[in-house]
């Protein structure tokens, strides 16, 4: 293959992408605010002389590698964004930020397209066409793909590429599958309003506790009695805040959640049996309440041909022993949005270490991978544009 020689790019650009991984991880960055990552990101682009846009969706950069004659043009996304998690990792680089974290692996996706980025640049004169780097904010919350894409940074793309490396899988092992891979996310939350009073005087009262904690319980019916068993589904309340004194009747109680689903049946049915459970059990013990159930992101679906795509590059950066599972989410992603403006295909890297200890799971305050995947990732994504660009002979 043309890019084979590429490797040894990719191996000797390695430490520094390392190094790209490690100061944005210190300098974690929640949505729409990522603007030192921003700043380090256009700085390097200019330092290489690869066209960039910046300030797209308020923090947003777009890196353009243009080709030496016509063709397709695809699109690599990264996101930038961190958590609001205080990081408990005892290691050099770990977050100076309070209360902030990139505990989802944003920080080696945004060293992995600066890396590719890079070497695709150096290899210009062999592309026919473009690619189009898309370092998006805002991921997590409250999502940058839509406003990105209202931005027109789709204008002109053939095709769409991502990866996530995955601590759910082995350092090395892929996770690829046509059709339905992330779910679709949903968020709810709730308030039931009751009546306080005296701990010791209950019958005065309309307990919000009560019912919040009766209404968690049922909530819980809707996956096993209320949808068909064999389509995915998750309900979570990951949020039950009530009350202020031991000896005091909480008035008010507040339950924020979450709904995960893939069949759009399932996604009709589940709001309203929601809400159906609510006002029931707030009408059975007196209360009433305030219900904001919100769709946010769509399920991401692969497009066939470009999941194929992936695969050739898979085996062809792995070889034979290549270990390829048909992954399947209930977290969700914004990339969704992407995928149904342009063919695309959003993929797993494994990056769990046991041996190194690098297995807590992605949101953690443990939360780390192993940096050799920052190597294949690139290898990669540089396979996937030359298979889909056809890229020619120097």
């Amino acid at each position: 293959m043309i890019l084979e020689s590429l490797r040894t790019s990719v191996r000797t650009l390695y430490p520094q992408v390392v190094n790209w991984r490690r100061q944005i991880h210190q300098q974690p960055e929640l949505g729409f605010a990522e603007v030192r990552t921003a700043a380090l990101i256009q700085e390097l682009l200019q330092s290489w002389g690869i066209p960039y846009e910046a300030g797209i969706a308020q923090t947003g950069v777009v890196a353009t590698i243009q080709g030496s004659r016509p063709g397709r043009t695809l699109a690599i996304r990264a996101d930038m964004d961190g958590l609001p998690i205080q990081e408990e990792n005892p290691v050099p680089y770990r977050s100076q930020i309070p209360q902030r974290m990139h505990a989802c692996g944003h920080d080696g996706h945004t060293a992995i397209a600066l890396g590719t980025a890079k070497l695709l640049f150096e290899q210009r004169q062999r592309l026919p066409g473009r690619v189009k780097i898309l370092f998006q904010p805002a991921e997590e919350s409250p999502g940058g793909a839509k406003p990105m894409i209202a931005a027109g940074v789709l204008e002109g793309v053939d095709a769409i590429l991502g990866l996530h490396l995955w601590n759910n899988l082995p350092l090395g092992t892929i996770g690829l599958k046509s059709g339905p891979t992330m779910a679709n996310t949903d968020r709810f939350y709730l308030q039931v309003l009751g009546k306080g009073g005296h701990g010791a005087m209950p019958h005065q009262t309309v307990d919000a506790i009560v019912v919040g904690s009766q209404i968690i319980s049922a909530l819980q019916t809707i996956v096993s009695r209320n949808l068909d068993p064999l389509q995915p589904a998750v309900v979570t309340v990951g949020k039950f805040q009530a009350g202020d004194a031991f000896n005091v009747i909480a008035p008010k109680a507040e339950l924020w959640g979450t709904v995960r689903t893939f069949d759009p049946v399932s996604a009709a049915v589940i709001p309203k049996r929601l809400e159906a459970i609510v006002a029931g059990i707030c009408q059975a013990y007196g209360a009433l309440y305030e219900l904001d159930y919100q769709r946010t992101y769509p399920a991401v679906h692969n497009h066939p041909e470009m999941t194929a795509l992936v695969a050739k590059a898979v085996h062809l950066t792995l070889g034979e022993q290549a270990q390829i599972h048909p992954e399947m989410s209930m977290g969700g992603e914004d990339m969704a949005f992407f995928l149904q403006q342009v063919p695309g295909c959003y993929f797993f890297l494994g990056s769990a270490n046991p041996a190194l200890g690098l297995t807590f799971p992605h949101h953690h305050p443990r939360f780390d991978f192993d940096e050799t995947a920052l190597a294949l990732g690139m290898e990669l994504l540089l396979r996937c544009s030359e298979l889909y660009c056809g890229f020619t002979a120097a």
